[in-house]
């Protein structure tokens, strides 16, 4: 049986640009093979056992020749598997995939082109750049800066270039630009004429350089400007100074790296990504089910016994929860108890599973819900705690001296996920300006992991914490604290990065 193979246009840096159907087909590859310019934060949407394989092609380094990619891809298909090939922009724009495709076409092989939106209009618009203009341009022309060696006659008509009033954008030119500009001077298009080259667009480390034919070429050396970039003739260039947004944005050009949970890092990830910086995921702890549920299967059993449930953490609430429906718990078994948590975040996945909290603190943490309950809990009254088996003890000790008798119960287990050193030595490298920590956890993992003798290439990130048990145990561990967020949430500590970069 033949499969199927879907070439995908991956769109122009950011990921969020992808199409909804380029990411169905990530969703249900069996074999996806991807380009040096694609997003890898695609790839987290592909099946766990998909076969991820890189392609990409740097100038003079490829992984894999063109015809080399281009058997992979029957190859895989023809074994039956379902294909996907991520391509930078789209796929039938400089793409080489006509290429793909005719080889598949040949081959009675099934496929899909699903077009992408290219750097040619997207780079351009996140700088402020129009590619028309009612008073300026009414039409785009989209070039190769980088023709085929082997074309026949590979040049480009600049005598037809030379005249165009319309807005020139080259894809792939950076490296001849000197040579593009000169061509289009000498064929008629005035020396004094506004370009602009933008590198890296559509992502955090967008870097643009404007100057005219006569003298971009001077300033994109001076700038080291290199690939990926495009260049952008007309007047419409002008408009940028108006029209730019993006780097606007407060955490524009900043490298944040997120130490959370995978399936928690979204949420943080996604709000620096809204605020224009670069969240780089590297979860340093997982969550991950008990071995053994017997201590919670008799609490369960027996809730009706407990006055007070007390939940820390929205990791807590949902292994609770799982496994009350395993067992068959709805909850109408808690209607007895008085339920209290730490957090909002905490109190809102309560209040999802239709449960109202009675008591949540100010100031979210442990010595903080004692506060509220010294004067509430009876000597004598039952208080389950569902939290992590890594929890601090001092919430058991103080509802200890108060009379009550705890029953501590870990619901889930925080492991250290499969890291190797190499890989957050090669992040850390990449410039990181902010290396945030969500948890104490997530503190000494990053150590364990990265080993104390390399502490040194954090030296010139910003180290920012949830709250003081964070950043206590960040110091402990030779670490200083630049951020410490007044309000012990993900909100309060975004809230706290940005009055550190708006007094610095």
């Amino acid at each position: 049986m033949r499969g199927k193979v879907y070439l995908v246009g991956a769109g122009p840096g950011d990921y969020k640009l992808v199409t909804l159907k380029g990411l169905e087909c990530i969703e249900k590859a069996d074999v996806i093979l991807y380009d040096r310019l694609v997003n890898q934060k695609l790839l987290n949407y592909a099946r766990d056992n998909a076969e991820i394989i890189y392609v990409g092609k740097k100038p003079d380094n490829h992984s894999y020749s063109q015809e080399e990619i281009n058997q992979l891809i029957l190859k895989k298909a023809l074994e039956g598997k379902i294909v996907t090939r991520l391509k930078g922009g789209d796929p039938f724009v400089f793409g080489r995939g006509g290429e793909e495709a005719l080889l598949l076409a040949e081959n009675n092989v099934e496929f899909e082109i699903v077009p992408g939106i290219t750097s040619a209009i997207s780079v351009p618009a996140y700088c402020g750049i129009p590619v028309t203009h009612r008073s300026l341009s009414s039409s785009f022309h989209v070039i190769t800066g980088h023709e085929a060696p082997n074309k026949k006659g590979a040049h480009l008509d600049y005598d037809i270039l030379g005249k165009l009033k319309g807005t020139l954008i080259f894809l792939m030119g950076i490296e001849n630009i000197e040579n593009i500009c000169n061509h289009l001077i000498e064929n008629g298009q005035p020396p004094n004429r506004s370009v602009a080259v933008i590198r890296e667009g559509t992502t955090a480390h967008q870097k643009i350089v404007k100057g005219t034919l006569k003298n971009i070429a001077d300033k994109v050396r001076k700038n080291n400007l290199k690939n990926p970039a495009i260049i952008i003739v007309g007047e419409v260039v002008n408009l940028a100074e108006s029209l730019s947004w993006f780097d606007k944005k407060p955490f524009f050009g900043k490298k944040i790296l997120v130490t959370r949970t995978r399936h928690q890092a979204s949420s943080l990830s996604k709000k620096i990504e809204e605020l224009g910086g670069e969240a780089i995921e590297f979860p340093t702890i997982k969550i991950v089910e008990n071995d053994n549920y017997s201590k919670l299967d008799r609490a369960l059993s027996n809730i009706k016994r407990y006055k007070w449930i007390i939940f820390t953490s929205v990791n807590g609430v949902e292994f609770f929860f799982n496994r009350m429906k395993k067992l068959g718990f709805d909850i109408r078994f808690l209607q007895n108890a008085i339920i209290c948590a730490i957090g909002p975040a905490t109190a809102k996945e309560l209040y999802d599973m239709g449960l109202k909290v009675k008591y949540m603190p100010d100031e979210y943490r442990a010595e903080a819900i004692i506060d509220i309950l010294k004067d509430k809990i009876k000597d004598g009254d039952y208080v389950l705690l569902p939290r992590a088996d890594i929890a601090r003890n001092i919430l058991v000790k103080e509802l200890g001296k108060l009379g009550a008798k705890v029953d501590d119960i870990p619901v889930y287990k925080t492991v250290v996920p499969e890291h190797n050193r190499e890989e957050l030595i090669r992040i850390l490298q990449e410039n990181i300006d902010i290396i945030t920590f969500t948890s104490s956890s997530t503190v000494k993992n990053f150590v364990k992991i990265l080993g104390k003798e390399n502490l040194e290439l954090i030296k010139d990130a910003k180290v920012a914490v949830i709250g003081p048990i964070t950043g206590a145990t960040a110091r402990e561990l030779g670490l200083n604290v630049d951020i410490e967020a007044k309000e012990y949430s993900i909100s309060g500590l975004i809230d706290e990065i940005l009055n550190y970069f708006y007094k610095h």
